[in-house]
């Protein structure tokens, strides 16, 4: 039985943690060349893995204020 409480029991996490070494591991866990990485496979594909609601993107990345 898996102990919610101990998230290591948990085979979907222990898989994403596994995935997350090896892809850190090949890019010697620079976050900038796996950014890179992502977006180089999903030009390739064509395909969008993220696309954020309307306004959402504005309310994230506010526009920078002007100097006075």
């Amino acid at each position: 039985m898996i102990d919610y409480e101990k998230p290591d029991d948990d085979p979907i996490v222990a898989e994403v943690r596994k995935a997350r070494e090896e892809i850190g591991a090949a890019f010697n866990f620079d976050l900038r060349a796996i950014c890179e990485e992502m977006q180089r496979q999903q030009a390739a594909t064509g395909a969008t893995y993220v696309t954020p609601p309307p306004g959402r993107e504005e309310k994230l990345n506010p526009p920078a204020k002007k100097a006075r």
